[in-house]
């Protein structure tokens, strides 16, 4: 299994788990990815993802996408693509 970097968490929004991710590439729901940080470790399935409170279905590099995540998240925590 190989991963590839696509982005950075930006902002974390405790109160509805939802992580903010400026993207280095593309991402589309049902991607998984893995998010490691000096906090975090752990991989989840996109369920559906949103850019400025829509729901979109792929992101492209450069946008900024909110997604709901399964663990809390932090500021600087890399995000990567799991490649099959």
């Amino acid at each position: 299994m190989q991963e590839k970097e696509i982005g950075m968490i930006t902002h974390w929004f405790g109160h509805i788990s939802v992580g903010i991710i400026e993207l280095s590439d593309m991402l589309k729901v049902g991607d998984t990815i893995h998010v490691k940080g000096v906090h975090d470790d752990f991989s989840q399935t996109i369920d559906s993802m949103q850019i400025e409170h829509e729901n979109v279905t792929e992101a492209k590099k450069g946008d900024m996408v909110g997604i709901k995540v399964a663990q809390k998240v932090h500021p600087h925590d890399k995000v990567y693509k799991v490649v099959e």
